[in-house]
């Protein structure tokens, strides 16, 4: 079994893709470890496959940003935004209009 954070949230994931916890954690490592591309990815599957977790936009927007990928994390933030919105998500929809603001023109 692996011991290290990483290893035991592949593995979670692994044995079920449907943890969005797991996905989510799993993307946020990513991020921690620097390795954008792949964070990105975890955080498009859990949208792909629960389309109200509210964070992924975020983190998801934050990893493409890092990556130079403008027009996409703008994207990203604009349908985390009609997502929160429609949840009534108020805190995290505040901090993804933050984002959306702060996205060079």
């Amino acid at each position: 079994m692996a011991t290290d954070r990483l290893g035991i949230l592949k593995q979670m994931v692994a044995e079920n893709g449907n943890n969005s916890f797991a996905r989510y954690g799993l993307g946020m490592e990513y991020v921690k470890s620097g390795e954008f591309t792949q964070a990105v990815a975890e955080f498009r599957t859990l949208i792909e496959r629960d389309n109200n977790y509210s964070a992924a936009y975020f983190h998801a927007g934050q990893a493409l940003e890092k990556l130079g990928r403008i027009e996409e994390a703008r994207a990203m933030y604009e349908k985390g935004i009609e997502v929160t919105t429609r949840n009534g998500d108020a805190h995290t929809r505040s901090e993804i209009e933050g984002a959306l603001v702060l996205l060079p023109t």
